[in-house]
């Protein structure tokens, strides 16, 4: 059966941290009338059939036909209840992904949105469209960074219908700049030659891989004790620590540090947060002063805190939230690292940062998936 394949084939890619992180990325299978649409915060790894929500594609079709608020905030909102609306029968229990609409968009029958720092390389870089165009051609559309959700998939859907006017044709690839990567085939062969060429092609013009080589912090144990036990007393929570030879040159200075000073995708803010504090603290006290003017410029917690020298601790409200935020750091460190290829990093900008921070479909995933 389809489904079958749509949970092989999320699982497949789920598995592997080179392709997707904690419950980031989705799947879809197109079956008739019916999308079968991973649901919001559910993890690729772990999916079963029962992982998807079912959708009637015709009332997802009457939803372009509907006009919404120019307010985020409220044009989300209604997007959203006429998402809901939009399951079929015995589906009330379940929320699919915020890209369903995309999803249903794409015209073959399965769809595989994933986030490869390999690709997040090229499209969180200074270069990436340009770089996209050079390596593949006309195969592929580049959107502009924008704020997930309704205004996504209409700047796709605008730029699909450009392209089969240009091109006489659609591209089974879609790069979205400081974010990730959809490719559509109608086999789940189909999806996995299409990444395989991707990151193929990509690795070809990487001219730097990040070094995750182990290396002992200088930190003494019994200071390095001291700090994790603060910072858990300070975040009111779990603490994960994390160090190796990438990261001993990212954390030399405040300029080694702007790599990775803020953040690349949704999927980092999500876990890991969209400020991370960087302090240059040697006693405690510091530490906690510096904590405190971050918090209070920032308005927010952060769930990364890079100690100069000593290393990187992730930051939750319990130890898999804190683990979590470790790999979405590691996530952005292979991001920076891959983005010198392609002109340097290129951050989310402030305003879509802020988008995402107080958006209620990224609080209600962050909620599903971290525990």
């Amino acid at each position: 059966m389809s489904i079958e394949a749509l949970v092989e084939i999320s699982r497949f890619y789920g598995s592997n941290t080179e392709y997707v992180i904690a419950g980031g990325g989705n799947t879809s299978l197109k079956d008739g009338e019916t999308l079968y649409i991973k649901g919001s915060g559910q993890a690729l790894a772990e999916a079963v059939p029962d992982s998807f929500v079912r959708m009637d594609r015709k009332a997802l079709a009457a939803i372009w036909e509907k006009s919404y608020s120019d307010v985020d905030a409220e044009r989300e909102k209604a997007v959203l209840a006429d998402l809901m609306a939009a399951r079929k029968p015995g589906e009330e229990q379940k929320r699919p992904s915020v890209e369903t609409l995309l999803h249903d968009l794409l015209p073959f029958r399965y769809v595989v949105h994933l986030h490869p720092a390999l690709v997040n390389g090229l499209t969180c870089s200074r270069q990436g469209e340009s770089a996209m165009k050079e390596i593949f051609g006309e195969e592929t559309i580049w959107i502009p960074s924008t704020n997930p959700g309704f205004i996504l998939s209409k700047k796709v859907k605008t730029a699909i219908e450009n392209h089969k006017i240009k091109h006489d044709g659609l591209p089974g690839i879609i790069f979205l700049q400081n974010h990730g990567i959809f490719a559509g085939s109608d086999s789940i062969e189909g999806i996995k030659n299409i990444y395989q060429d991707v990151l193929g092609r990509l690795e070809k013009r990487i001219i730097k891989q990040p070094d995750f080589s182990i290396e002992s912090p200088e930190t003494p144990q019994t200071a390095l004790n001291e700090t994790t036990s603060a910072l858990k007393e300070i975040a009111g929570g779990a603490a994960a620590f994390f160090h190796n030879r990438e990261v001993a040159s990212l954390i030399q200075n405040r300029s080694s540090f702007y790599p990775v000073s803020s953040a690349f995708t949704p999927d980092h803010i999500v876990y890991a947060g969209s400020d991370p504090l960087y302090t240059e603290a040697s006693s405690i006290a510091a530490l906690r002063e510096d904590w405190n003017n971050h918090v209070e410029k920032t308005g927010r917690i952060p769930k990364i805190c890079a100690v100069r020298n000593m290393g990187i601790f992730g930051l939750g409200r319990s130890e898999n939230a804190a683990a979590l935020a470790v790999e979405l750091f590691k996530d952005a460190v292979k991001v920076a690292v891959y983005s010198e290829s392609f002109g340097g990093p290129l951050f989310m900008s402030r305003e879509k940062i802020d988008f995402i921070n107080n958006w209620e479909v990224e609080q209600f995933r962050s909620k599903v998936s971290v525990k």
